[in-house]
């Protein structure tokens, strides 16, 4: 027979490993989202590619990608498109070209965060090479030409809920990156 002590102490442990699971719960919760994310273009999150993994042909249909350029307000830099619109092939590897310059009169490091428009696209916008994919340090006052390589999968053509996209908008925002050791 067990007592009021022991069902008590049954009870405690219990709760702690609960409370124990939730907290790990929470901070793996993130990078979960993240992969769910990439995996399956949720939300707009974009497919990460080998060059071959690239179709073997374009199909010939043409579609329209939008380039945007945001900035965090914290960090000294403009960013922007050389091209704000290009009409590619489906299929096909294409590249275009963002141009980043440092403001201030100190090195800044910032990584861009991304997302495409309408969110069903993301999973097959996929990118084979991206200054996204890396940390970007710029000098005071320099300049940096900044290439994305990418193509649109064929398959859009295949899912009803994508196949009726003429545009797909790629976003990026840049944020500055915390030094170590910086107060934030």
């Amino acid at each position: 027979m067990t007592t009021l002590a022991q069902k008590n102490g049954r009870t405690a442990a219990i709760g702690a490993l609960i409370a124990i699971a939730m907290v790990g719960l929470a901070f793996a919760s993130v990078p979960l989202y993240r992969l769910f994310c990439q995996v399956t273009g949720f939300a707009g999150t974009t497919q990460r590619a080998d060059a071959a993994d690239l179709p073997t042909a374009p199909v010939g249909k043409i579609i329209s990608v939008r380039f945007d350029a945001n900035t965090n307000s914290a960090l000294p830099w403009s960013f922007e498109p050389e091209e704000h619109v290009q009409r590619v092939a489906i299929g096909a590897r294409d590249m275009a070209f963002y141009n980043a310059k440092n403001l201030s009169d100190k090195p800044v490091t910032g990584t861009a965060t991304f997302n495409v428009t309408p969110a069903q696209a993301g999973q097959y916008f996929s990118k084979i090479q991206c200054f996204c994919f890396t940390e970007q340090t710029l000098k005071p006052g320099e300049e940096m030409r900044m290439p994305v390589v990418f193509f649109v999968d064929p398959r859009i053509l295949d899912d009803p809920d994508a196949s009726d996209i003429s545009e797909i908008t790629l976003s990026y925002t840049f944020y500055p990156v915390d030094e170590p050791g910086s107060q934030g």
